[in-house]
């Protein structure tokens, strides 16, 4: 097995590591209990239906709990999406992985990296990369709030990489 041999004046230690993913509320747990709720309502509240003549109102009930499920059951696979960003002296690089497992990976230099911060009334917008005419949106999955330390420490992180390396 050979060894991969790193050019020198590569300094390939991190600075900054964080995974950015979309946050769920609702446990595992909480949404089997859910779904138990909204199964047992829409079966009686069908039966009840079902008992006056009304018979198609009870599919309907059951649809209803089904297209909850499905929308749930989604919003659970697209929870899988996250977002990478390593930030070394020579190197900052995202890596993009979508719901799907689909993955792209974006590398700046940290040097010609500006990360501009659209700040609104109610807090951080939106964050974005930009290098040589490149640009990237990061940080979807964070609230204004988290938006707003993410920001904060990923520019202190390439203020860091570019920097003079210490003798």
């Amino acid at each position: 097995m050979s060894e991969a041999v790193q050019p020198e004046g590569v300094d390939e230690r991190p600075i900054f590591s964080v995974r950015l993913s979309p946050h769920r509320s609702l446990s595992l747990r909480g949404f089997n209990i859910l779904m138990a709720f909204i199964g047992g309502v829409s079966f009686l509240a069908g039966m009840g239906f079902l008992m006056m003549g009304a018979w198609p109102v009870f599919g309907f009930f059951g649809l209803d709990a089904l297209l909850v499920y499905i929308a749930f059951r989604r919003n659970y696979r697209d929870a899988r999406a996250f977002e990478q960003i390593d930030v070394t002296r020579d190197q900052l690089l995202v890596r993009q992985v979508s719901s799907l497992g689909r993955s792209v990976e974006h590398a700046f230099h940290p040097y010609w990296t500006r990360l501009i911060v659209d700040r609104r009334s109610w807090g951080i917008a939106g964050l974005l990369l930009t290098s040589s005419g490149r640009k990237l949106v990061i940080g979807r999955y964070l609230n204004p709030n988290d938006r707003e330390s993410f920001a904060r420490a990923l520019d202190q992180a390439m203020a860091r990489a570019r920097a003079p390396h210490p003798a």
